[in-house]
């Protein structure tokens, strides 16, 4: 196996396809809206999730930021070439999407500023630190990762939702929906601003905002539309209660569903919240198993 051509046809398929469960999703949506509005932005997104299958090109024109979640088992070694080979391979799959131009130039102060431009080719924009995802997670989300499991998932990020997202701390009062409730206000207010939705929005609860962050991203990895928790429905139906609707049209699916990951908690009278709204394009994912 070219393990480096692997992962650019890997980076390849999470921006220009969709899981099936979203295909789903999205067409029962289109089934049940009575919004007329509505129902011709929800036929425009399944025209443009059509057309970028087919023609194996972006779902959006923002192609999104790299982000890597390595599955792996006990029996398993992760060594300085695969990384390398990560990074190269994710290079390629920028270059032959070819996906957006997007990596600043400069030393540290002028990557701030901006005041160099862009890099011509896409691969130049590398991706975010490396999560590792192992058995001893303890998370909602929890995978029953074999010995011999080493699975890479490629998510790509795109900006809007980034720019909509938050992280912050939640008194919880000694009630679990008190802590959603915030969190769900949250999204209102960003979904209502993020202009591309129906969204499938990510929440990440943990002990620290690295943490929260994580597992928010482990959601976007293992979430399934096709099996939602109660608390996954809870949320998709307080936001779809906001009638924002699709692209801000109004009507019944702000949102096509949720994923909502909940780690382990220290004693105190805070939980740190992590929320990401995504577009109507994520989650862009797709897995490479080796």
């Amino acid at each position: 196996m070219d393990i480096v051509e692997e992962i650019s046809k890997t980076i390849i398929k999470a921006s220009t396809t969709l899981t099936d469960d979203k295909l789903t999703a999205l067409n029962h949506a289109i089934d049940i809206e009575d919004n007329e509005n509505a129902r011709w932005a929800l036929s425009q997104i399944l025209e443009n999730y059509k057309v970028g299958e087919k023609t194996r090109f972006p779902l959006c024109d923002d192609t999104g930021i790299p982000h890597v979640v390595i599955e792996m088992g006990y029996e398993r070694e992760i060594s300085g070439e695969l990384l390398n080979q990560i990074h190269n391979g994710i290079e390629l799959g920028l270059n032959s999407l070819p996906a957006r131009p997007m990596a600043v130039k400069g030393d540290e102060i002028k990557r701030i500023e901006q005041s160099e431009g862009l890099y011509e080719k896409p691969g130049m924009l590398k991706p975010a630190s490396i999560l590792i995802d192992c058995a001893n997670d303890e998370s909602t989300y929890k995978m029953d990762i074999s010995p011999e499991t080493l699975n890479l998932h490629f998510i790509l990020e795109g900006g809007g939702p980034e720019i909509r997202a938050k992280t912050y701390r939640v008194y919880h009062k000694r009630s679990f929906y008190n802590v959603m409730d915030t969190a769900c206000d949250w999204l209102k207010e960003s979904l209502n601003l993020l202009g591309c939705t129906p969204s499938i929005p990510s929440i990440g609860i943990g002990r620290t905002h690295y943490e929260a962050n994580a597992l928010l991203l482990k959601s976007i990895v293992y979430g399934n539309l096709d099996s939602q928790s109660d608390v996954e429905n809870y949320v998709a139906h307080n936001l779809n209660e906001s009638g924002i609707g699709p692209m801000g049209f109004g009507g019944k699916t702000t949102v096509l569903g949720s994923y909502v990951n909940i780690g382990n908690q220290r004693a105190s009278g805070v939980r740190i919240v992590a929320i990401r709204p995504s577009c109507f394009v994520e989650p862009r994912v797709a897995t490479l198993k080796l």
